[in-house]
């Protein structure tokens, strides 16, 4: 057989041998989080800009602790525009369920939705008092019966579904929000950590791997909360909500959805 013909059947045979193992490769994991935004780093972030590790959750903490406190009951009105249904100008989207909600059913009742503190108050015992219980950048509107079944646990993978979750499961020390969410509630735990660094009056919160936190001012599971920020990297919803915290009520951000880079460059 000529050479010519042979080295034509050996480069087939590599050629399909390549697009085999291809086809055998796993499946591409999540991409690291990245920037959404540049647009304050050369005025807000300055000084943040270029730092990792300890000294850059320091220079955040300072940066972002310039901030305009807001009554607890001030936050209600201030969730209704804040968490505006972009479909519905009438209603307020709910975190953990989805469901959108018209903004007069606000309340205590059966049907109606409530302040949900993300970072749960219990965890540091800091109440609705203004500061880290009145803080816009966790609180979020949930339905009432939704709120309290997530209750003070911590968040993690796994659990049951249950009624109105929109896909959230629950367990019986854990709870794992809609994937539409996820990278939400991981940014917003870790901002808590970055903002109340217990030099203020305020417990020092800080995130652990742990879902049996109960009182002390720890938040996890720090691992999965981490995951969570990768793979539901900020929306325009989110990033919405940054803007309107920032402009109208605290006059700071959630570094996280600006960077979210920043949660691995720290944690």
């Amino acid at each position: 057989m000529p050479a010519t013909h042979t080295r034509r059947r050996r480069f087939l045979a590599l050629t399909a041998s390549a697009l085999l193992a291809g086809l055998a490769l796993p499946t591409a994991t999540a991409s690291p989080a990245a920037a959404t935004t540049t647009a304050y780093d050369d005025t807000y972030y300055a000084d943040a800009i270029g730092k990792t590790g300890t000294a850059l959750k320091d220079s955040l903490h300072t940066i972002i602790s310039d901030q305009t406190t807001i009554s607890y009951s001030a936050v209600w009105n201030a969730l209704k525009v804040t968490d505006q249904d972009p479909n519905n100008s009438n209603n307020v989207k709910l975190l953990y369920s989805g469901i959108s909600r018209s903004k007069s059913l606000n309340g205590g009742n059966t049907g109606n939705w409530n302040r949900e503190h993300v970072w749960a108050q219990s965890h540091g015992d800091f109440g609705t008092s203004a500061g880290p219980g009145t803080d816009l950048h966790h609180l979020r509107p949930e339905d009432v019966q939704v709120n309290s079944i997530r209750g003070n646990k911590d968040f993690d993978n796994g659990g049951s579904s249950f009624t109105n979750s929109g896909g959230s499961l629950t367990d019986s020390n854990s709870f794992e929000p809609r994937d539409a969410v996820k990278g939400d509630v991981a940014r917003m735990i870790l901002y808590m950590a970055v903002r109340y660094e217990g030099d203020d009056s305020w417990p020092d919160l800080e995130p652990n791997d742990a879902v049996t936190n109960g009182s002390v001012p720890y938040m996890g599971r720090l691992s999965v909360l981490k995951q969570w920020n990768d793979e539901d990297p900020p929306d325009s919803f989110e990033e919405r909500r940054n803007e309107v915290i920032y402009d109208s009520y605290q006059g700071n951000r959630n570094p996280f959805i600006d960077h979210p880079e920043w949660v691995e460059s720290i944690w």
